[in-house]
């Protein structure tokens, strides 16, 4: 593992770099979508799955103390809308629930659940897109880098 370490002696965040750091993500109009500033603070070594890939790229060259607004493409985010992940389904799957527009349903998959909104309802079928409800839209990530360790516990840096 190589850290970059800047003159003032403090490391970059770098691939293995375990970094404490406080985000939001902003649509481009400025809508808060999640926080970790009304709670802890998020902890993560890159390239522990911990974030999408795009995120802990942006993130490469910041350092404690840093505070960024990182626009992201949406394949860097949560990738592009794929239309074939908008399903036609036979309406009587849903006798249970009451359909509207946006509601969020969840079915069954080898994995475990993979959830799906209602888009548009026909007489016979159900229109669900099965794409994360943020593909293909750019993402501001907002940060406050509050640490990053290079590995070594005696190299850590910190702000108040």
């Amino acid at each position: 593992m190589t850290d970059i370490i800047t003159s003032s002696g403090l490391p970059r965040i770098s691939s293995g770099s375990r970094v404490t750091l406080h985000f939001a993500i902003l649509l481009e109009t400025g809508e808060e979508v999640d926080t970790t500033r009304r709670r802890s603070a998020a902890v993560f070594t890159v390239g522990d799955g911990s974030l999408l890939p795009g995120f802990e790229e942006a993130l490469f060259g910041l350092q404690a103390g840093d505070d960024a607004q990182l626009l992201l493409a949406p394949e860097a985010a949560f990738g592009p809308h794929r239309r074939e992940n908008v399903q036609l389904l036979a309406r009587d799957r849903f006798s249970e629930l009451e359909l509207e527009p946006g509601l969020m349903v969840s079915f069954a998959a080898p994995d475990g659940e993979l959830p799906g909104v209602v888009t548009r309802l026909f007489e016979k079928t159900v229109e669900v897109d099965f794409n994360h409800p943020l593909a293909g839209r750019p993402i501001i990530f907002d940060v406050s880098i509050l640490a990053v360790e290079d590995g070594d516990p005696q190299n850590v840096s910190a702000t108040s």
